[in-house]
């Protein structure tokens, strides 16, 4: 399965885009129910995308999270690219529309760019 990697604030969320061109975030909260179920599906899809790197912010630790990228309920995820965000998925997901909007960009993305 696709790693995860924590992000605990603000500055580790712009560490994390800065440091990876393909990102998906993933927004959550511990007492969703919603987001403990998501999260297993959706590493299984981005194990399909080596390029992309998913980081997990728990919202009830990284508060400002919810201001700074305006989401209003989790799971939240945005699949961010040179640190624009390009889609945006929340609280019920259709796994296989997610799946193709990231082919379709992932293709386009990657098509000349052998390495990260």
């Amino acid at each position: 399965m696709k790693e995860i990697h924590p992000l605990t604030s603000l500055d580790s969320v712009g560490a994390f885009l800065e440091q990876h061109k393909l990102s998906f975030l993933y927004v959550s909260r511990p007492e969703c129910n919603v987001c403990h179920s998501i999260l297993p599906k959706l590493r299984e899809l981005l194990e399909h995308y080596p390029k992309i790197h998913l980081g997990h912010i728990d919202a009830s630790q990284v508060e400002e999270i919810a201001a700074k990228y305006l989401i209003f309920t989790v799971p939240a995820m945005l699949l961010v690219i040179d640190k624009k965000e390009y889609i945006r998925s929340d609280r019920f997901v259709r796994f296989e529309n997610l799946n193709q909007e990231i082919e379709q960009i992932y293709e386009l993305v990657t098509q000349d760019d052998p390495a990260e």
